[in-house]
């Protein structure tokens, strides 16, 4: 089976295709590009690297959430143009745990991104199975690290918004803070397929149906709930 990977979920981009387990091509960046002006083009480039055509794609892997609004919007978005055209299965990965998988460790590891104003989109595993000990969550950055501190074993933080925060973390956790290295800290996409091949493949009525996972309103949201309580 051959799958296309898209990780937008956040500012960097990656774009894989695998194939019966294998890694064919894989595209990791973080430049300050816009996703809706990289994104098909990197797909593209990677199916022509690939010598494959889109209708060679047999699953579709995107990232679900958290994280940025707009990117999450432009990745889903162009999964299910391209699984809807191509009859193809989508299915929807966290982007949390799939960033949790490039951490090896036995312990606990959060993943987290930055979700501006002193708060994070975060979620802790466990295991070789990622099993969730913190459910993913727009949290503020003190409030997870006070549930952390109740864990009795050193945790793994991984992502370039975690070493971000690094002194907080420290002065939170001490030494039962480590961080991943930075090869690890980028999305990768082949993750994400790897996640989605250990999914039951949807029906593809599903595809209509598939919306990206915020885990919390946007600001213009939440600005028009503040002024509709205003006017009761």
């Amino acid at each position: 089976m051959i799958w296309l990977g898209i990780d937008t979920s956040n500012a960097p981009l990656s774009v894989a295709i695998v194939k019966d387990g294998q890694v064919l091509i894989e595209i990791v960046q973080n430049l300050k590009l816009t996703h809706s002006v990289s994104c098909m083009p990197t797909i593209e480039e990677a199916l022509k690297k690939a010598n494959l055509k889109p209708a060679d794609i047999d699953g579709i892997a995107v990232s679900e959430g958290p994280g940025s609004y707009t990117g999450l919007r432009i990745g889903v978005t162009i999964a299910k143009t391209l699984a809807w055209t191509l009859k193809k299965p989508l299915v929807g990965v966290s982007s949390l745990k799939s960033l949790a998988s490039n951490a090896i460790y036995s312990g606990t590891i959060c993943a987290m991104f930055d979700a501006r104003r002193g708060n994070v989109y975060a979620a802790a595993f466990q295991g070789d199975e990622l099993t969730p000990v913190i459910p993913e969550q727009h949290v503020s950055l003190q409030e997870l690290l006070e549930k952390l501190e109740t864990f009795n074993e050193p945790i793994m933080f991984v992502g370039i918004d975690a070493q971000k925060f690094e002194e907080e973390i420290r002065a939170k956790l001490g030494d039962k803070a480590k961080f991943s290295p930075a090869s690890l800290n980028l999305p990768r996409a082949s993750k994400l397929i790897e996640l989605a091949e250990k999914e039951p493949l949807p029906a593809l009525d599903t595809i209509h149906h598939f919306v990206p996972k915020y885990h919390r309103i946007s600001e213009a949201e939440a600005n028009w709930i503040k002024e509709q309580k205003k006017g009761q």
